[in-house]
């Protein structure tokens, strides 16, 4: 009988061993599978205190929470990643701003060849190859996409060089004409009399009252505050692109979008003469300084891309300035009268000699089309400004860009400088108008002008030429025709309300816009004094007679206005 017993105490010690050794193989089972999991973490950044975690053999409540963390973790990463991908792309599309791209499309199409890329795209037109080109360009330029085919040079530049050697040095020059280097040494002298002469005029002003001057300076509000419309006239059958002064403000000039530009007297708009040539839209007029007394009176450029030279006593044109592979949209003399300044579509500026009728400088520096350019008074600057929404101050002396004007997140339609000569205004089609201080090198004022694009704006440049009562009683150098040449206690004598309104050189701004508007801002605080209306849609351009006694204004609507105060 005790076998049997003995028999079933074995089996039950064999069966709780069995049952032992199961327990203690799903035990190790189970610590394996956590290991698994936690050696996974470990591989995705997990810290060391997972290691000492799993050395301790932590339950799996504890390894879920180290999962959790894990995950938010690796959320955080994705949020910076994609915060970093959005600030190359913000600096790639700063750096596409700043590459030069051909305007021809046949360029275009080389450029993508040379670097891998289809010459033509389903459904692309030019506009958009050279987009796509810029863009590879930028891709290059930020090193984060190698385009270039294997075996080829890594250019990147449009002049052919390797991309190593130019990667320190951004500006490039090319050496100039024995003539460019003649009327640069002729800018330089005649623009150092300019300027000692406009000091010697402001250190006269600088000794004037506060209280005269704050008096003068509310008559000039309350005179601007008065403005309204004087005339209208209808100017041809389709749009205006630019409506002009002459100098001795007697007359309007007016470029229409038909190729014709006709002359108007002034106030009554009598057609005094069509002068014909151009055959596409005309949007670029500047006379002459000494317009009258010279060969050349007046120059205009247009879509067709020449630019032509008038006199005001032939229908046709007495010169002829070709180079410009794009529309010319601004010409503007220079104050010296013996050059002329030219920005177009082809994305460069260019410098002519209006003697020899040759070309003196062709300089690039926008990445977009070129819109407009105007002549410091003193005539060592010149400021240029397109569709890149940035603009740039050029030094005529040496070729230099000494100067950008950013800020403005749209293209840049206009600019002026101040007759001050170290402030310019820019108006653009963010609805701004910017105001730059040269000695400061940045922005010192932002207006918000208009409800819609700023399309033109213009300073009041005082101009004794206007003052006809007094032309022959002034003694006054033509060739210089700077109001700093005439003293002004022997003007005062002349006529006191000339001598005020000389003295408001400088010190309004108008604007024109799209919404239709002309507005008229005082300088210094920069406040409306007066808004303008009487266009019927876009206000394209702006101007201010020499005497101050009118504004004119061309339109889309066809009609150029004449608008001044109530007493005119």
């Amino acid at each position: 009988m005790s076998r049997p017993q003995q028999s079933r105490a074995e089996q039950e010690a064999v069966a709780y061993a069995k049952r032992k050794r199961e327990e203690e193989e799903d035990y190790r089972k189970a610590t394996e599978a956590d290991a698994t999991k936690g050696e996974k973490l470990l591989q995705q950044g997990q810290s060391h205190d997972l290691r000492l975690a799993l050395s301790q053999k932590v339950d799996l409540g504890q390894i879920a929470e180290v999962m959790n963390a894990s995950d938010e973790q690796a959320m955080n990463n994705e949020t910076l990643e994609a915060r970093r991908k959005a600030l190359a792309e913000f600096e790639r599309k700063r750096v596409a701003r700043t590459i030069a791209v051909p305007t021809d499309d046949r360029q275009v199409k080389m450029e993508l060849r040379k670097h891998g890329h289809p010459i033509c795209l389903f459904g692309e037109d030019a506009g958009d190859r050279r987009s796509r080109l810029r863009f590879v360009l930028s891709k290059m330029a930020m090193g984060s996409d190698r385009l270039t085919k294997p075996g080829e040079d890594k250019d990147v530049s449009m002049d052919g060089e390797s991309s190593d050697d130019n990667d320190d040095e951004e500006e490039f020059y090319t050496e100039g004409s024995e003539e460019l280097r003649q009327s640069r040494r002729h800018i330089a002298m005649f623009s150092l009399e300019r300027t000692r002469k406009r000091l010697d005029k402001e250190r006269k002003e600088c000794n004037e009252d506060l209280a005269g001057l704050r008096k003068r300076r509310l008559a000039l509000a309350q005179n601007l505050s008065s403005y309204s419309v004087c005339g209208s006239q209808v100017g041809d059958v389709r749009p205006l692109g630019r409506a002009l002064f002459t100098p001795d403000s007697s007359s309007i000039l007016t470029g229409s979008w038909s190729g014709s530009i006709m002359l108007w007297s002034a106030p009554d708009f009598q057609p005094q003469r069509t002068f014909r040539g151009h055959t596409d839209r005309v949007s670029g007029l500047s006379f002459h300084p000494q317009a009258g007394s010279v060969s050349v009176d007046f120059a205009s450029g247009g879509a067709d891309n020449n630019i032509f030279l008038w006199s005001l006593k032939t229908e046709t044109p007495v010169g002829q300035l070709v180079g410009h592979q794009g529309r010319v949209v601004h010409v503007d003399h220079h104050p010296s009268g013996d050059y002329l300044g030219s920005a177009s579509y082809d994305g460069s500026w260019r410098l002519w000699d209006i003697a020899t009728q040759k070309e003196l400088l062709l300089q690039e520096g926008h990445s977009r089309e070129v819109f407009a350019l105007r002549f410091q008074e003193d005539g060592a600057l010149v400021a240029t400004a397109g569709l890149d929404g940035i603009g740039r101050v050029w030094d005529l002396r040496s070729g230099r860009s000494i100067m950008e004007l950013t800020g403005h997140a749209k293209e840049i339609f206009g600019l002026d400088w101040s007759p001050n000569c170290h402030q310019l205004a820019t108006g653009s089609a963010d609805n701004t108008v910017k105001i730059f201080d040269l000695r400061k090198l940045c922005s010192i004022y932002q207006i918000p002008a208009h409800k819609s694009m700023v399309t033109d704006l213009s300073f009041f440049h005082a101009n004794l030429s206007s003052f006809s009562e007094n032309k022959d009683k002034m003694a006054v150098d033509v060739s210089d025709n700077l109001s700093m040449d005439v003293s002004a206690d022997s003007y005062a004598e002349n006529d006191s309300s000339d001598m005020e309104r000389l003295r408001n050189d400088g010190q309004y701004l108008v604007t024109a816009s799209n919404d239709g508007m002309v507005n008229i801002w005082s300088v210094g605080d920069w406040k409306l004094q007066k808004s303008l209306a009487g266009h019927v849609g876009k206000v394209l351009s702006v101007d201010i007679s020499g005497d101050g006694n009118y504004i004119v204004s061309a339109g889309y609507d066809r009609t150029f206005k004449l608008w001044g105060p109530e007493d005119f």
